[in-house]
Order: structure tokens, then C-alpha cells, then sequence
């Protein structure tokens, strides 16, 4: 069985999330998805996440592409989480950056062989949670 995981924030789920875990979901035969703790999310974008991790959690249980969906861990170490799981994919959006550097030279620091797979975009200018979270502001206005 071959396992993939994905990470993120996953504020405000939306048509570009679920690209994200459908071609996640293509790569193997197991998804799990690792969603970002507040306080990661708090250190990593300078402010918290519109929804509290446990919503965040919720929504993403729900998608039909995602077998397991878990909370990150608040380890300073945040590969800590991959060498739990053990997926022998990690599948990274096309914008993630954060914890990104060095990571196939940290996954291979702790001996796992895990292969590290960018995952490509759907319609950015149209489905980014920070476009879609500037467009509710203009509208709640």
C-alpha cells in the first residue's frame, strides 16, 4: 500500500484544496492530511487562521479523497510528524514554501525515503485562500 501525505493550513476549504487531495489521492492508495496547528499556523503567516484548527480538522475529514486527517504536531521539529507516518509520498501544493527548504535532505538526515512530489495548481488567481479571504472582506463591507 502506498501512503501519501499532504500538509497545510486548509482555511476555508475550497475548489483548490480539493484539487490538491484528488491529485494527492492519485499518487498512492492511502491520503493522509496533516492540518496545521493554530499556533504553526500563528509562527509560519505572523497571524491565526480565520477558522480554529479543530474546524479546520473537521472539513477536512470530510472530503472523499482523504482516508485520515490529523492535526500536526507542536514539536519544534516539524519533520516529526513525516517520520510518524512514515508516507513513502509527500505530496507539496505548488505555493507551499514553509518547512520546504532542505526537506529532501532533512527526510534523508532521519533515513526515510520518502520521495517529495510538488503538486501542481488549480486556477490560483481564482481559488488562494488569501484571494478568496480578501474578497469576503469586500463583500462583508
Amino acid at each position: 500500500m502506498k501512503k501519501i501525505v499532504v500538509t497545510g493550513t486548509f482555511d476555508h476549504l475550497h475548489p483548490g484544496h480539493l484539487f490538491l487531495f484528488k491529485k494527492a489521492k492519485a499518487l498512492g492508495d492511502y491520503l493522509t492530511v496533516v492540518v496545521a496547528r493554530d499556533k504553526t499556523v500563528k509562527k509560519v503567516k505572523g497571524k491565526l487562521p480565520w477558522q480554529p484548527e479543530r474546524f479546520r480538522l473537521k472539513m477536512v475529514k470530510r472530503v472523499k479523497w482523504v482516508d485520515r486527517a490529523v492535526l500536526g504536531k507542536l514539536a519544534k521539529d516539524k519533520l516529526k510528524i513525516i517520520k510518524e507516518l512514515k508516507p513513502d509520498i509527500l505530496a507539496l501544493g505548488y505555493d507551499q514554501r514553509a518547512f520546504t527548504q532542505n526537506l529532501r535532505r532533512e527526510l534523508k538526515k532521519r533515513k526515510l525515503l520518502t520521495r517529495v512530489v510538488r503538486l501542481p495548481a488549480f486556477q490560483p488567481k481564482k481559488y488562494k485562500s488569501r484571494l478568496l479571504k480578501r474578497l469576503a472582506k469586500k463583500q462583508k463591507a
